[in-house]
């Protein structure tokens, strides 16, 4: 054979031989223990170690910690847990309890007034309150001052006519005439845990250094002692808990513990390696040889051999289908989503980030990117993605797709709608007095009762009905979000657990009892819904009045006490329009019922929408007719009709136990 003549012009499979001669060196050469290195305990300078589940996210990789467990270093060189709304110092992790104990970042730092200002909020995070706790309660504004409890003065909130203070009294804040704490403008827990130290010297504290107490709080995430006994170092990779070892990645625990002949294994690798090219040249020559021989033969010697399985995935990702639902490659949505470009969110919620995206095909979508910690199998996965496929509803939204069970990440693409949510358009940045009128709120409320009685009756409960997740296209049409991510439970069954728990200002008050949501419980939901469309007003607002602060409860006390009026939005008509008034009149009574207590006394979702189809058709200018002729008759009547049950009243009589004899108490 005449090398000098042998013309070697540019080939995929020389490019793949060479590509595969470099990898076996370079895979056997370089260290193996690289992650197991990466993910060694660091701190911050004072503190505690940091180790997993946390993981300092400025200097450390993202498998070394468990998802939502990032920390950062204060300029004093403590590390920093940050929750909703607020900075938390972590002063303490005890990893074999799975607790860690933290204290208002506002304490370390040159704060001369370090007060909470919002609630604790654990929502959709992997932590807990450890029991035992007492609420300290702090009050702001306050053109009053409690009298027969002691509390403890905040001189930085008051002045010459306002009063701020704290105080530890349950006793106080139940009590019904404590007509100085309805002076207050709003007030905030700060839950913290007073050890023995403090018996005899809570008196003679003022309130920062009671604060200094701070809080411990339990985690939930897989647990790193056998790995940790075996000499590995936890972690969390491609969905999957890992115990990264000093040769590899295993995944409970090292196999032997850690490999004190590393460098020997290291060396036999370097060995094969070389034995390996040896072997791959001898089939390139053979190669080479065949192509010589027969120079119309096809360049199919990768596929005739077992390396086509090398991109078969791959080309299945791109073009294939499951369920029936498109399936696209990680790679595809990271470039529709501008490398998921914090520009381009569209909201978080319970079970992931949305992002707006734009296919090569020019179709604008919606790419949920779900957290980690919800999907924890990529088996579970493809099962929710079954779930969603066989859910066709006009007013839900439309799944497009999804990445496989082999991607980087779990991905969903949806239908992009563009019109914001209910929350935007009823109290939120596109809010404006009658621009979402009566007719078209009406409209919504049957809509999303109409998604949701289609939800119950395919078993499955949405378990975060809130006007964030319902959206709204150009024409106003409801499309209701996040609905096939829950659990489908079974038909004997008549309760679920849940995670996440709903949203605050939505959840039945039943579930902190008992810590189950069902299908009453989405009723609860709509309930405050309907409030919302009716009031204009969020489901939590602190800057309400303490017993006002959750909406539910405001709008059962307005109804019960026949003050509607003033609940009502007065620019939807409510004062103007006989129609409107019946209706809202209407809807305000079902909300009453939809937001009962007990689960028993609530309306099915079925009933609801039925409810609602009857207020929204009624023809409303014969009943005006009918009772103006009424009243010119005998105007007597009019003053006996109480404003939530007239004789006109909607209200169905559910074929359930699901009655309150008397909505206004």
């Amino acid at each position: 054979m005449d090398l000098k003549n042998l013309s070697i012009s540019y080939n995929p499979v020389f490019v793949y031989l060479t590509f595969l001669f470099f990898t076996i060196l370079t895979n056997q050469s370089l260290s193996l223990n690289e992650k197991f290195t990466a993910c060694a305990p660091k701190s911050c300078g004072k503190g505690p170690n940091i180790s997993y589940p946390f993981r300092l996210s400025d200097v450390q990789q993202s498998y070394c910690g468990y998802p939502n467990f990032d920390l950062t270093c204060n300029h004093d060189d403590y590390p920093v847990l940050t929750l909703p709304y607020d900075e938390y110092v972590i002063e303490n992790i005890f990893y074999p309890n799975q607790s860690f104990h933290i204290a208002s970042a506002s304490l370390y730092e040159e704060d001369t007034c370090p007060v909470p200002l919002h609630n604790m909020t654990l929502d959709r995070t992997p932590f807990t309150i450890n029991p035992g706790y007492f609420n300290f309660s702090f009050f702001y504004n306050c053109t009053r001052k409690p009298t027969g409890y002691p509390d403890y003065p905040i001189s930085c909130y008051s002045n010459s006519s306002q009063y701020s203070f704290a105080l530890f009294h349950t006793d106080l804040l139940e009590s019904p005439d404590n007509s100085s704490l309805d002076s207050c403008h709003y007030f905030v827990y700060a839950p913290l845990h007073i050890d023995d130290n403090f018996d005899g010297k809570l008196s003679t504290m003022n309130y920062t250094d009671i604060l200094k107490s701070g809080i411990l709080l339990n985690w939930t995430a897989p647990n790193c002692s056998t790995c940790e006994r075996s000499g590995g170092r936890c972690g969390f990779e491609n969905n999957e808990f890992v115990c990264f070892c000093t040769d590899k990645s295993y995944s409970n625990s090292c196999s032997a513990g850690s490999d004190p002949n590393i460098k020997l294994k290291v060396g036999i690798g370097l060995g094969a390696s070389f034995g390996s090219v040896a072997i791959m040249c001898i089939l390139f020559f053979i190669y080479i040889r065949r192509k010589k021989k027969d120079p119309y033969a096809p360049s199919s010697f990768v596929s005739q051999t077992n390396t086509s399985d090398f991109s078969s995935k791959y080309d299945m990702e791109r073009g294939g289908s499951v369920y029936g639902v498109q399936l696209f490659t990680y790679e595809q949505l990271e470039e529709a989503t501008n490398n998921f470009d914090s520009k381009k969110e569209l909201g978080e919620g319970g079970f992931g980030t949305v992002y707006h995206g734009k296919l090569q095909d020019g179709r604008s979508v919606a790419v949920k990117r779900l957290y980690e910690n919800n999907y924890k199998r990529a088996e579970q996965f493809m099962n929710e993605v079954d779930l969603l496929t066989h859910l066709r509803h006009p007013h839900l939204v439309s799944l497009y797709g999804c990445t496989s069970r082999h991607s980087r990440e779990l991905l969903l693409v949806y239908e992009y709608i563009s019109n914001g949510t209910v929350a935007d358009h009823v109290h939120g940045e596109r809010a404006k007095p009658g621009a979402l009128p009566w007719h078209t709120r009406m409209n919504i409320a049957v809509e999303t009762a109409s998604a949701l009685a289609y939800l119950h009756r395919s078993d499955i409960i949405h378990r975060d009905v809130k006007t964030n997740n319902i959206l709204l296209d150009d024409n106003f049409c409801v499309k209701v979000a996040d609905f096939g991510l829950s659990r489908l439970f079974p038909l004997h069954v008549t309760h679920v657990s849940t995670a996440p728990q709903g949203t605050p200002g939505y959840v039945d008050p039943e579930y902190h009892e008992c810590y189950q949501l069902t299908s009453k419980s989405d009723v609860y939901s709509f309930g405050v819904v309907l409030i919302e469309l009716i009031s204009s007003m969020p489901a939590v607002d602190i800057t309400r009045h303490r017993h006002e602060i959750n909406l539910s409860t405001m709008a059962v006390n307005k109804i019960q006490s026949n003050a509607l009026d003033e609940l009502v939005d007065h620019s939807l008509g409510f004062d103007s329009d006989y129609a409107v008034r019946k209706m809202i009149n209407a809807v305000a009574e079902l909300a009453f019922q939809c937001l009962q207590s007990g689960k028993e006394l609530r309306p099915t979702m079925d009933e609801v929408l039925e409810t609602l189809m009857l207020i929204k058709n009624k023809d409303y200018d014969l009943e005006k007719k009918e009772e103006m002729d009424t009243l010119s008759d005998d105007v007597g009547l009019l003053k006996s009709d109480p404003p939530l049950h007239s004789p006109d009243s909607v209200m169905i009589k559910w074929k359930s136990t699901a009655t309150t004899p008397n909505a206004s108490g």
